[in-house]
């Protein structure tokens, strides 16, 4: 059996003192990227967007592993996007392309921890033309850089359903290091969820960020947009 100490060692990081500075708290702010546009959440204007494309009966498995939905009419979709806009913890932001304002999908901020200087990136959800676009790695790359630039955090959290594969292969190829799986953690829409837990550190992030702008880069697009090379930490 391995000791302790062994089974530690591949995740220790220094113990050293760090700045007591706490994390500033996010705010409803735009975000500019050059393929997206973050905003704070609307209901009113993006539940048209997003209704339609993510409530397509081939699209029911983009709800399996989020919190709520799908919803049974427009309505109820707004309604629900009206209880995340007041939200403060978490803090939504719609994903919108910027020559046309139309919504893509929405992301927040959670778990806030502003003393401890953490927080996660969460309640993901992306409409299917939006999925897997240099779009998509921008607005990701977006909400990173502004935690740990503008915000002063020095961990950054992704965590999902230990069964959502296409989550993990998305932290993972983010840049996000597996940290573990928190066993029965969750019951979620009357289902257990064993939690899988990623983590970025301040002090991972400037490597990560040239990752981005590397891959972000147009001269790693064809004509066609695809990638040249793939995302690599």
């Amino acid at each position: 059996m391995q000791t302790l100490d062994k089974l530690l060692s591949s995740t220790r990081t220094a113990n050293s003192e760090t700045n007591i500075q706490t994390a500033r708290r996010p705010t409803r702010l735009t975000l500019e990227g050059a393929y997206v546009r973050l905003v704070p959440l609307e209901p009113a204007a993006h539940a048209k967007d997003l209704y339609a494309p993510t409530h397509d009966p081939r699209q029911e498995e983009l709800w399996r592993y989020l919190w709520d939905g799908p919803f049974a009419s427009e309505a109820d979709f707004r309604a629900a996007l009206e209880r995340k806009a007041a939200s403060e913890d978490p803090l939504f932001f719609a994903i919108t392309d910027p020559p046309s304002g139309r919504a893509l999908g929405y992301a927040s901020y959670m778990r806030i921890e502003p003393a401890n200087r953490c927080m996660e990136v969460g309640g993901i959800l992306l409409a299917p033309e939006f999925q897997r676009t240099r779009s998509a790695t921008e607005a990701m790359y977006l909400l990173a850089r502004h935690a740990f630039e503008e915000l002063g955090c020095r961990r950054y959290e992704w965590k999902c359903d230990s069964l959502n594969r296409p989550s993990i292969r998305a932290a993972l190829r983010l840049g996000f290091a597996f940290e573990g799986v928190f066993r029965q953690h969750m019951i979620v829409k009357g289902r257990n969820r064993d939690t899988a837990w990623f983590a970025m550190l301040d002090s991972e992030w400037p490597a990560r960020k040239a990752a981005f702008e590397r891959w972000l880069a147009a001269e790693n697009f064809d004509e066609k947009g695809r990638q040249k090379r793939a995302l690599e930490r």
